[in-house]
């Protein structure tokens, strides 16, 4: 029986539909910039030290692909996704053999408390955003089971801070994302909602203070291509 909220399922069936082609879209709309981008985060990430990391929402897995490429010998890699279609996709990969899979909700991790000392998460918050309160209680489980001196690690579309940025961007969105990204996975009604996703998702700097209120401190992030993404990164004290 799928426990999942009723806004939750409907995410979960719309990335059931584009698992094949979701990297693919990816690319082509960003012109590549998503590999750098999660790269770097995933280097940034890689610092964090101890033995247990886990991807959440890690969809195909590419984020968590990156981190099984630099974490030391003997880390413990989970990556965790609700869409047992896009899992099946990451387990494609080569470094999936060196990956624990886990099919779970971020909001409900099984994990016991402060057992993980490192958590990445890449372009999901915005799909786990059905509310702000969600994204927020989201945020709460991600703190509950990391360690004292654990690391959040996240990369996602952002809001250019420059209005002229801003507008370029979102427009850009409207019209080149939902039309390329349907052509290419063939779903139309996958990339409508994650065309309508990015702009009304949050700039950095709120994004910042929401994790602050869910318990982080040493919240930092850095804007990404005049701000249109960001990395931040935050620790539990």
């Amino acid at each position: 029986m799928n426990t999942l909220p009723r806004t939750a399922r409907g995410v979960q069936r719309i990335f059931s539909t584009v698992p094949a082609t979701y990297e693919l879209a990816n690319h082509v709309l960003t012109f590549g910039m998503d590999v750098v981008w999660r790269r770097r985060a995933a280097g940034i990430a890689s610092l964090s030290g101890g033995g247990h990391w886990v991807d959440v929402c890690t969809g195909t897995g590419e984020m968590a692909a990156n981190l099984s490429r630099l974490a030391p010998e003997g880390t413990t890699i989970r990556a965790v996704d609700f869409s047992p279609a896009m899992m099946d996709e990451a387990r494609k990969k080569p470094e999936a053999r060196d990956i624990d899979f886990v099919t779970a909700n971020m909001g409900a991790l099984p994990f016991p408390n402060e057992s993980i000392d490192l958590v990445t998460m890449s372009f999901a918050a915005r799909n786990v955003n059905v509310s702000q309160e969600a994204l927020c209680q989201g945020f709460s489980e991600l703190y509950r089971v990391l360690a004292p001196g654990g690391r959040f690690v996240n990369l996602e579309t952002s809001q250019p801070p420059l209005p002229l940025v801003r507008k370029c961007f979102h427009l850009y969105v409207r019209l080149f994302v939902r039309q390329v990204g349907s052509r290419i996975s063939g779903s139309k009604a996958g990339y409508a909602y994650l065309s309508k996703t990015i702009p009304r998702f949050y700039p950095a700097d709120v994004l910042a203070d929401m994790l602050r209120n869910a318990g982080f401190s040493k919240v930092t992030f850095q804007r990404l291509l005049f701000g249109v993404a960001a990395i931040h990164q935050a620790t539990k004290l």
